[in-house]
């Protein structure tokens, strides 16, 4: 099973496909859409540079924007959204350039049962409902599953 916006849907030598659940377990909800320089997922680099990218924007869609508040603090964010243009049904993958077939969940590939990648960004501007950040490799308009610092705050601290 294919979304009918996928932009691959040929199965290279290779690969193999699976059947996906008719039922999901969850929902997630899309907290705001990012804004990069790139159209078409082959334009997209292959990894986010946090020092030295282009400017991109997170935009934050209005009901989520309190959550923002101290996101200044932080200079980088780890930044995790749904590939909404990768297929989904892919076990093994024939990555361009390697000598073998690997299994999905071994790859950073886009393609997955579910299609969420994360991105270690830094941040450069924090407004009220959006955020200007380095390090990401995605398509213009790509939905934003969440966004929080890279490291935790508290992560020197012991639980008593």
């Amino acid at each position: 099973m294919t979304s009918e916006r996928a932009d691959r849907t040929e199965i290279r030598p290779g690969e193999t496909s699976l059947t996906l659940p008719s039922v999901a377990d969850e929902q997630v909800y899309f907290i705001g859409r990012i804004r990069t320089p790139w159209a078409e997922r082959r334009d997209c680099p292959r990894a986010g540079d946090p020092h030295e990218g282009p400017l991109c924007t997170v935009e934050i869609a209005e009901p989520f924007r309190p959550a923002l508040a101290g996101i200044e603090r932080h200079q980088f964010l780890q930044a995790l959204y749904w590939m909404h243009r990768a297929r989904r049904d892919l076990a093994t993958q024939a990555p361009h350039g390697a000598a073998a077939s690997a299994g999905s969940f071994s790859l950073r590939s886009p393609i997955r049962p579910n299609p969420i990648a994360s991105s270690t960004v830094q941040l450069v501007e924090a407004h009220p409902d959006r955020l200007v950040v380095r390090g990401l490799d995605c398509v213009d308009g790509t939905p934003l599953i969440d966004i929080k610092p890279d490291v935790c705050p508290n992560a020197g601290t012991k639980p008593t």
